[in-house]
């Protein structure tokens, strides 16, 4: 529903577009009318009006974070040396690591969230640490560190302790994305909705729909003038070969030519933010805006076959839905911070059965590095509570760029919708309705295929 006519216009050029462009520009024809759409109705806020507050006091908020900009997950000698006659960019960190550039714009992020937080009065100026706020990270250095790093910045004089529960270097079972229950009958209930995804080629289409992406990825790469190619490895990404695997224990993991371009696009956008050169980031060539967002989407793409199909995500998620579920109930609780992974964020709000999103201000359209899954519980004079989910994330400028945060220069927040809940008037969620979808989705996963 369109309210002004601004929203009649950009919906006048949505149609228009569809008569002129091919079949793969409508797709994104569409995306562009859907974000113009969202900023023509003024986009979502952290920071709320007068007369919003007028109704609501804020009451707790529960964040899922995934890490900050880390160094690509192999090293020297990988897969990733192969692939490209080019030397990757000198990390500061250790494969797998929080970059120092990563702890500065989680320190920032930190940083927003003391000045939203103070000026809702949900904590003070100089906030001591109590059981109140919980900060609870997956055991690995990326995530521990995150959550340092924001809560020196959200709270700066309260040495917070950041809990975690393994050793590091260690996935907790909360945060680990591992399949809990396998059954035949499940593997083929999610081999099902996994190919669906490919459309009619099935799991062959899964590859199919990053054609283009490809293309991009490998002219960067100069794949053609690499090691991998020089050997017989592969010169080319191929299109039809995507496998997906599901073990007991284990991550749903892929096999392919999608699982090798991942790893590009993982490490070149990691590289785009932490290199303050674009040519030198993309190896000499000169790439437009569209390129990057093409490179990161394979990323995006691998993410979404992995973790997001509905009996995978439920099956994933579970420990991590029963978390979150259990902190908006905890008595007194005024703010979790939960550290983990794009995998967790994906995993959950496809188990919470969100709504398509594609975020705007970001080559990464689904779970940018550094980005938060927030949701703030409302409570209305009447004692009524109420719920909001946004997506809270740097912009590719302000990851690249450094940029200080504030209220007046706030991170990207994008509001996510759960298919199926009305909100209301100030786009609220009745705080019950949250908590039944979230039941849903717990109680979904003892009710998986058996044999």
């Amino acid at each position: 529903m369109c309210y002004s006519a601004s929203c009649s216009l950009l919906f006048f050029v949505f149609l228009h577009s569809k008569s002129i462009l091919n079949k793969r520009m409508k797709r994104y024809s569409v995306l562009c009318f859907c974000l113009l759409l969202a900023i023509a109705r003024g986009g979502a806020q952290l920071k709320r009006s007068e007369a919003f507050h007028s109704k609501y006091e804020l009451a707790e908020v529960v964040v899922l974070s995934r890490h900050n900009i880390r160094s690509p997950l192999s090293g020297n000698g990988s897969a990733l040396s192969r692939i490209t006659p080019h030397e990757w960019f000198p990390w500061s960190s250790a494969p797998s690591e929080l970059s120092l550039r990563g702890g500065v714009l989680e320190t920032m992020m930190g940083q927003y969230f003391r000045k939203w937080l103070v000026g809702e009065g949900l904590i003070a100026e100089h906030e001591q640490a109590s059981r109140d706020l919980r900060f609870y990270a997956n055991s690995m250095q990326r995530t521990i560190a995150t959550a340092q790093y924001f809560s020196s910045g959200m709270l700066p004089v309260a040495n917070v302790p950041v809990e975690h529960h393994c050793a590091i270097g260690t996935m907790d079972p909360v945060f680990n994305p591992q399949f809990t229950f396998v059954s035949e009958a499940f593997r083929r209930q999610a081999g099902r909705e996994i190919a669906q995804m490919g459309g009619e080629q099935g799991m062959a289409g899964l590859g199919a729909r990053m054609r283009d992406n490809y293309k991009v990825l490998e002219q960067m790469l100069d794949l053609r003038k690499s090691v991998a190619c020089r050997e017989g490895d592969t010169c080319a990404f191929r299109l039809d070969d995507t496998e997906v695997h599901i073990e007991m224990g284990k991550e749903p993991y892929m096999r392919g030519a999608l699982r090798l371009a991942n790893q590009a696009s993982d490490a070149l956008i990691l590289q785009y933010y932490e290199e303050t050169d674009a040519r030198k980031a993309a190896f000499g060539h000169k790439l437009k805006q569209r390129d990057w967002e093409l490179i990161a989407e394979v990323k995006d793409w691998y993410g979404d076959v992995l973790f997001t199909a509905p009996c995978v995500a439920v099956n994933v998620a579970h420990p991590l839905l029963v978390c979150m579920n259990d902190e908006l109930s905890v008595p007194h609780r005024r703010f979790t911070f939960l550290c983990g992974h794009d995998s967790n964020i994906a995993s959950v709000l496809a188990a919470l059965e969100a709504e398509e999103y594609v975020l705007p201000q970001s080559i990464e359209k689904k779970t940018p590095i550094g980005s938060k899954l927030v949701i703030e519980k409302w409570r209305d004079a009447q004692g009524r509570e109420y719920a909001a989910l946004n997506l809270v994330y740097q912009s590719t400028d302000q990851l690249r760029r450094l940029q200080m945060m504030d209220l007046e220069n706030a991170p990207a927040i994008f509001p996510i919708r759960l298919k199926g809940l009305t909100a209301n008037a100030d786009g609220l969620y009745s705080l019950t309705d949250l908590q039944q979808r979230f039941a849903k989705a717990i109680t979904a996963y003892s009710y998986l295929p058996k044999d």
